[in-house]
């Protein structure tokens, strides 16, 4: 059986891989937005449950195969999935090359096509994927007959197992190798579990004339597999529930984690875990027990409401102890139950547990869906988590409707009168994130984020899911200013990417030109009217055009051109995803959509000097004139791109081609207004590309393979 440990812990591991690198290389063909990032995610999940249902059903009629056979099988099926490694990545390209040739330009129409296509892409090898514990369970019950009855939660918790590495080692991977260097690395790990399983294979069948008559299968004790359509449904309530809960718990807790790809893992590391954990418990309580009794699921239903207190802003907790109190509990029960569940159901038999599987797997898929799309847009996450807790909590008072009062069940009975005044108790003594900022703040909610706009004056505040992404400040004005002043022409038309709290927008507007804006979350310019008292009017003017899309997959479905494009990806520069909007394959896009002479302006916070370096890299690769500007010693860098040599004009000459709108609109904030002072302010911290990237000049230039600025932890010591 310790060959079959390590065949689904390095599995586990190359599944968690494939599905982060293939989901991050399908948002930079396809886009960022909530719903392709939904789409991938839901079918990778359907194809394992596809795999499952599909393996089991086939293993039915063919009960009697060799152990050796079944091994050689999965060498098969692990080998193609190694091979997937490889090919997804052109299957994804080519599809985008494919958009590109359609030419779309239709939103849904794109959706549609880039859906389809990542279901084409990926479904095979994740079906692949979901075939693998059936056709594990095949070989054990005909290699080891004892161990077959609890044979799949033997190899969940293994996989699982193996997950949790999957979730820290290839970030690793990626910092030193890139995406597709990683998925070479998961496709020879799934090499080594093809020959070591073909090695075992030899083995059996050099074993098996030795073999001891109760040693065969034909001495595997009798099934007790219970047929209750009942455990089938708690497999799918398992089973949404806990992806649904995912998704609430990952904007309950960005606002103490981060938005950085750590954080995000961190969150998946803890839930595996425990999960395994619970397994790992579940596995020694089965050799001593039959039954588990109602106790877990009383605890089930206390559990899944306590990150509504470990979330809540009235406790001083570091981030990760409130994910820790928070999640681990839940997970560690689930992974307790759902072993337990299939176990009984299946009893060992192959094709039982791949349909038991493939039902936790469907409940998998619909939970995100669910959440993403059904609670949050329209309730407060608390009320969200509620919901989704409601079977379990169910299931916790189930023992109150009995009328006898066993000594084997009091304890069950007594934690089902507690449930509900403990969970009430958790209900009462927490509070959501948006309260810390007082019934003034405005709270919108979307199937991206939950917004919030707070605060009074200059010091008004925008936050995306908890966490800060702008302010009232000149450095967004000079994001429209100044590549206009630089342009050699009139400018006929201009684009911003990220909408903010519309400051770069707004300024725009004053220049008296066609202004097309681009905002991934749909209620950030609902807030428009909050930060700015002419918000409506701006917005009224036919100049205007407000697009609610990924501003990468615009560009790259759209054949307008422009004067000038500006852009300020979302903070920290950490941001998981944000290197899609800071890398050369970006910048490339970029430069087909400005007019020859066109000015193309890029902001950087202050970040380390590797993601400095790159970023200007990839901006010098891109385009063969740049300037960079530091705006004071701290705050970050503005960079002006194009393809026809940037004129060296003085501040005085800079201010002068601004109309008297738009002069009014630089110097808005300024104590003096001169905007003259200003473009000086700017001109006097030039810089060039070489102090750029001194500090670290080996560093390669930014890429959609190489995210520098994303994965960090080796350079920074960073740890989970």
């Amino acid at each position: 059986m310790s060959w079959f440990l390590i065949f689904f812990i390095l599995s586990g591991f190359c599944s968690v891989l494939y599905e982060l690198v293939w989901l991050r290389l399908s948002m930079a063909e396809f886009g960022v937005t909530t719903a392709m990032v939904s789409i991938v995610l839901s079918v990778f999940m359907a194809g394992l449950g596809l795999g499952s249902w599909g393996s089991g059903a086939w293993i039915r009629s063919r009960r009697t195969m060799p152990g050796a056979r079944a091994l050689r099988l999965y060498a098969l099926i692990e080998l193609l999935i190694g091979a997937s490694g490889i090919l997804v990545t052109k299957e994804l390209a080519f599809g985008h090359t494919l958009l590109e040739r359609l030419g779309s330009t239709s939103s849904v129409g794109y959706y549609v096509f880039s859906g389809l296509w990542a279901a084409l892409s990926l479904i095979p090898w994740c079906a692949l994927m979901g075939a693998t514990i059936p056709v594990g369970m095949l070989a054990i019950e005909q290699i080891r007959p004892r161990e077959s009855a609890r044979s799949f939660s033997f190899l969940y918790t293994a996989n699982v197992a193996g997950a949790v590495a999957g979730t820290i080692l290839p970030l690793i991977l990626i910092e030193r190798l890139g995406f597709h260097g990683t998925l070479k690395v998961g496709a020879a790990c799934n090499g080594l579990i093809a020959a070591m399983a073909v090695l075992l294979s030899a083995v059996v069948v050099g074993k098996s004339a030795n073999v001891s008559a109760d040693e065969t299968p034909a001495s595997a004790p009798a099934r007790a597999a219970s047929g209750s359509d009942s455990i089938l449904a708690l497999l799918f309530a398992t089973g949404l529930t806990s992806m649904g809960m995912e998704v609430v718990w990952v904007r309950e807790f960005t606002p103490y984690l981060g938005t950085v790809v750590y954080a995000f893992a961190s969150t998946l590391a803890i839930y595996l875990t425990a999960t395994v954990i619970g397994s790992r418990i579940y596995r020694s309580w089965s050799t001593r027990h039959s039954g588990e009794g109602s106790l877990p699921w009383t605890l089930l239903g206390l559990f899944a409401l306590l990150p509504l207190a470990a979330a809540s802003p009235g406790f001083t907790l570091d981030g990760h102890v409130r994910l820790l109190l928070g999640i681990a509990p839940f997970t560690g029960m689930l992974g307790f139950l759902t072993p337990m569940l299939v176990d009984r159901w299946a009893a060992g038999d192959p094709a039982r547990a791949g349909t038991a599987y493939a039902m936790n797997i469907l409940g998998c898929n619909v939970g995100p869906l669910l959440a993403g799309f059904c609670l949050l847009p329209w309730i407060s996450e608390r009320w969200s988590l509620i919901l989704l807790s409601l079977p379990w909590l169910l299931m916790g008072i189930r023992p109150i409707w009995k009328l006898e009062l066993t000594p084997k069940g009091s304890t069950a009975r007594y934690a089902a009168f507690l449930l509900l005044p403990l969970c009430a108790i958790l209900y009462m003594t927490s509070r959501g994130y948006e309260h810390e900022y007082g019934k003034a703040s405005w709270v919108l909610r979307d199937s991206t984020a939950t917004v919030i706009a707070t605060g009074e004056g200059r010091g008004k505040m925008l936050l995306v899911n908890g966490y800060g992404m702008t302010s009232l400040t000149p450095i967004t004005k000079m994001m429209a200013h100044l590549p206009l002043a630089f342009l050699d022409r009139q400018p006929q038309n201009a684009l911003v990417i990220c909408f903010g709290m519309g400051t770069t927008f707004r300024s725009l507007h004053s220049w008296n030109i066609p202004v097309t804006v681009v905002e991934l979350v749909p209620s950030v310019p609902r807030l428009f009217a909050y930060f700015h008292s002419d918000a409506n009017t701006v917005l009224a003017s036919p100049l205007s055009h407000v697009v609610i899309d990924d501003g990468r997959r615009y560009l790259e479905r759209t054949s307008e051109q422009f004067d000038v494009i500006t852009i300020d990806p979302p903070p920290p520069v950490e941001a998981a995803g944000s290197s899609l909007l800071y890398s050369e394959d970006f910048y490339t896009v970029i430069r087909q959509h400005l007019r020859p002479g066109g000015v193309f302006q890029q902001w950087l916070p202050i970040g380390d000097p590797e993601t400095q370096a790159s970023v200007t890299l990839a901006l010098r690769h891109s385009f063969p004139y740049l300037r960079v500007f530091a705006f004071g010693k701290n705050w970050g860098f503005h960079f002006v791109a194009s393809d026809r040599p940037l004129p060296n004009r003085t501040a005085a000459e800079l201010a002068g081609r601004l109309p008297a709108a738009a002069a009014t609109d630089l110097v808005e904030w300024d104590i003096r207004p001169d905007p003259t002072a200003r473009f000086a302010q700017l001109l006097q911290n030039e810089l060039t590309v070489e102090q750029m990237t001194s500090k670290a000049p080996a560093t390669p230039a930014l890429s959609d393979d190489r995210p520098i600025n994303e994965y960090y932890a080796l350079r920074r010591g960073w740890t989970p």
